[in-house]
C-alpha cells in the first residue's frame, strides 16, 4: 500500500539523518493481527535491521508515536548471535 511505502520510507530517512547504517529492510507485507488493534483485524509489518547510536533509537521510537499508521513497534538489540543467524538466514533465503 502506498501509505506504508511512505511510512517506511519516512522512517529510513530518519535512520539516515542520524547517520545509522540500514543494514537490512525487509517488507513482510500484510498479516492478521493476533487481536484486534484500534478495531483493525490486519496491519502492514516491516523490519528494518539498522547499526546506530542510542541517541537515533529514541528519535525514531518518539517518530513512531506521533505517527498514527503506526499502530505497534518494537525495537531490539541484537547481539552478535542474534546477527549471525539474521545473516546466516538471508544468505539461505536466496
Amino acid at each position: 500500500a502506498p501509505q506504508a511505502k511512505e511510512a517506511v520510507d519516512k522512517f529510513n530517512k530518519i535512520l539516515k539523518d542520524g547517520k545509522a547504517k540500514i543494514v537490512h529492510n525487509e517488507n513482510w507485507g500484510l498479516k492478521k493481527f493476533a487481536y484486534p488493534i484500534q478495531k483493525k483485524s490486519t496491519g502492514f509489518y516491516n523490519l528494518i535491521e539498522f547499526e546506530a547510536a542510542g541517541n537515533v533509537i529514541a528519535d525514531l521510537e518518539l517518530a513512531f508515536k506521533r505517527d498514527e499508521r503506526v499502530m505497534r513497534f518494537l525495537t531490539m538489540k541484537m547481539d552478535k548471535h542474534h546477527v549471525a543467524f539474521a545473516e546466516k538466514g538471508r544468505e539461505m533465503a536466496k
